[in-house]
């Protein structure tokens, strides 16, 4: 009987954790499209509220555009991309690199979805990940990073604080 208790424990705590991380609403797109980056923030930081959501924006997801949040201040971090990428025959060299917004007070127990819609460069390789690294600023100082990205030696399925992904796929597949 205690081994049973014991084992649903596991369980239900390992459930809990798979789940409480913030992800995409969308975790695949196909490359040289528009994608609307929907971020799903389920809960606070140790049953505290969110005030602060920071993102950082991945190479190669260019021409962003967050969507304001009624309560919330919104600021854009501009900076130079690591190559140019072409938005419908212009040269793009910079952009956004990070969006931040705060001021707000999402409850532990609230849920909530932040957006950025941007552009996925169509030389990006289908199959690979573009990571969303999150960071999550609650009452009384608390963070959540959500910013680790799988390596060989791990997959996200592995991490403690896996960064949001959306897998690419072939531009075929879009259509």
């Amino acid at each position: 009987m205690l081994k049973t208790i014991i084992t649903t424990a596991v369980l239900v705590l390992s459930a809990t954790t798979a789940f409480a991380h913030i992800t995409l609403e969308q975790a695949e797109a196909p490359v040289g499209k528009t994608y609307k980056a929907v971020l799903r923030v389920p809960h606070g930081c140790d049953g505290k509220a969110t005030n602060v959501v920071r993102v950082k924006l991945p190479e190669g997801f260019f021409n962003a555009k967050p969507q304001p949040k009624a309560g919330w201040m919104l600021e854009k971090v501009r900076g130079a991309y690591a190559k140019s990428y072409d938005n419908h025959g212009t040269a793009m060299k910079e952009g956004l690199k990070e969006v931040v917004w705060s001021g707000g007070n999402l409850g532990d127990d609230e849920y909530d979805e932040f957006v950025v819609r941007g552009s996925i460069s169509g030389d990006l390789n289908p199959g690979g990940t573009l990571y969303f690294a999150v960071i999550q600023e609650c009452a009384e100082g608390l963070k959540e990073r959500w910013i680790e990205i799988p390596v060989a030696s791990k997959s996200s399925d592995e991490l403690d604080m896996p960064a949001p992904g959306v897998k690419l796929l072939d531009k075929v597949a879009g259509h």
